[in-house]
């Protein structure tokens, strides 16, 4: 589920489950703690003017086809919009740009001497000594997770795919199972193996709240939302796992340790301890010890950077026969709009951005949502745990789409990319291919899986257009192009 349970997991290393490596949290808090001011100036690394495929360079040379359609898109207007002038208050972590990462291999996980780790800064610039996950981390502001064109996001896949795991622990309180993923460069990551292949589509008698969490789902979520310019998914990468090397045995986790198994046909398997799918009859099984999985990125430690948990009005009942009140009173938005924080801000225009993201996954496993507390009201919903995305290519859920059709509302800039990838030459098939070509473990989604986002893009298209005809176009397309009205009201 996408509620605080999952939230923690993919988000911090403040989850409940305390298996961290013991110094993790006391290495990262003398970074982000001791080493930052409230007055410090955004730091220049995280808004950086480098791009996916940069000005000027063959797209070739980037490990893009030529012509490449994912960078004729991100050089269109609409994605070099300038961003808002960020104030110290608008920063995650203000951290001072004279203090350098510089951890030593060698040295213990509790950390014996705690100076050693980080050295005043020389010739090198202090922000690019620190791994690309802390990049990351201080490029988090009230606007989104990282910057259009943040070189270290591109970095970071590259890291989750292929640095070396040093720990595995399993995250407690989920339905499903889960590890985190511990590499050397201190940075973490949330595992969720493959429970399906790319072909199989969710069986027809599947209740949502009992469906798979598919790891191609969370890696195809992560490139959506980037084509969107949403930029509100953690970086996540696929990655080929081998159990016994890279799990078994480094993890210290004696309960996971316990499941491992060897398989009728010779093959190493585990299944660890969860609510949902942990048996031997659910084992997840190697061949002959290979597993493929999505890494995700946490987000900043709870500790450093808490999380507010909010309900999803339109959330499902979760219950076989019960519906929910969004979808027995077709006036529910008005209610919704009267109540805080739906009645100010962007809050309610960023959940429909969401409804949007969602449907075009085919999603409906959002029953709670977060925000970083830091920024109060006026911030962006983290897109977090998009498991349960991609499970029904032939069948298009549309009561995804009712906080879009009830309010009729709907940010102008999500409307006119909706446009453009509605396009033929700006396809979202044919750029969620583009982008998903280099992942390690592409083909990501199936060809009926892209093409049903096609279809998908053209639906939500017809709904805001029908909302135009009722309400009018100034009613429905919200101005958020211009920052000085970024904030105005979202209840007209």
């Amino acid at each position: 589920g996408a509620g605080a349970g999952a939230g923690a997991g993919a988000g911090g290393g403040g989850c409940p489950c305390h298996h961290r490596p013991q110094g993790w949290d006391k290495h990262t808090l003398r970074i982000l703690q001791d080493f930052s001011s409230s007055d410090a100036a955004p730091p220049a690394a995280n808004r950086s003017g480098k791009r996916l495929v940069g000005d000027g360079e063959d797209p070739r040379a980037a490990g893009h086809p030529l012509p490449s359609k994912l960078a004729a898109l991100f050089h269109l207007p609409i994605y070099q919009r300038s961003e808002a002038p960020l104030r110290p208050q608008d920063i995650l972590f203000n951290v001072k740009s004279d203090i350098r990462f510089n951890p030593k291999p060698a040295v213990p996980r509790d950390w014996a001497n705690e100076e050693e780790g980080y050295a005043a800064a020389g010739s090198e610039t202090a922000i690019d000594s620190y791994p690309n996950w802390l990049k990351f981390h201080i490029g988090i502001n009230r606007y989104e997770l990282y910057s259009r064109h943040n070189p270290a996001i591109d970095g970071l896949l590259g890291d989750l795919a292929t640095q070396q795991i040093s720990s595995v622990a399993m995250k407690s309180g989920g339905t499903q199972l889960k590890l985190i993923m511990t590499f050397q460069s201190y940075g973490q990551a949330l595992f969720k193996p493959m429970k399906q292949t790319r072909e199989q589509e969710t069986p027809p008698d599947f209740f949502y709240f009992s469906d798979y969490e598919r790891h191609n789902s969370e890696i195809a979520a992560f490139h959506l939302d980037r084509i969107l310019d949403f930029r509100r998914v953690p970086p996540v990468a696929g990655r080929l796992v081998n159990m016994t090397r890279e799990i078994r045995d480094v993890t210290h986790d004696k309960k996971l340790w316990r499941t491992f198994f060897i398989s009728p046909a010779n093959n190493i398997c585990f299944y660890g301890e969860c609510s949902y799918y942990c048996s031997t009859e659910h084992a997840l099984c190697g061949k002959p010890d290979q597993i493929e999985g999505s890494l995700a990125a946490f987000l900043p430690d709870l500790a450093l950077a808490r999380r507010k948990t909010w309900r999803n009005p339109w959330r499902r009942s979760y219950h076989k026969r019960k519906r929910a009140e969004w979808e027995v009173d077709p006036d529910y938005c008005e209610e919704v709009k009267q109540t805080a924080p739906y009645n100010s801000g962007t809050r309610l225009l960023d959940l429909i951005d969401m409804t949007v993201f969602d449907f075009l996954m085919g999603n409906m496993d959002r029953h709670h949502y977060e925000t970083f507390e830091k920024f109060g009201n006026d911030s962006f919903i983290i897109h977090l745990d998009n498991g349960r995305g991609f499970g029904k290519h032939s069948h298009d859920e549309l009561s995804i789409l009712m906080p879009l059709s009830q309010c009729c509302r709907i940010k102008q800039s999500t409307y006119f990319r909706l446009q453009l990838l509605a396009k033929e030459e700006y396809k979202l098939s044919e750029l969620m291919a583009e982008s998903l070509h280099n992942d390690k473990l592409s083909p990501i989604l199936i060809d009926a899986h892209l093409k049903a986002m096609d279809r998908r893009v053209r639906i939500i298209l017809k709904t805001v257009n029908d909302c135009v005809e009722k309400d009018g176009h100034g009613s429905v397309v919200a101005n958020d192009v211009d920052f000085k009205t970024n904030f105005a009201s979202a209840d007209r």
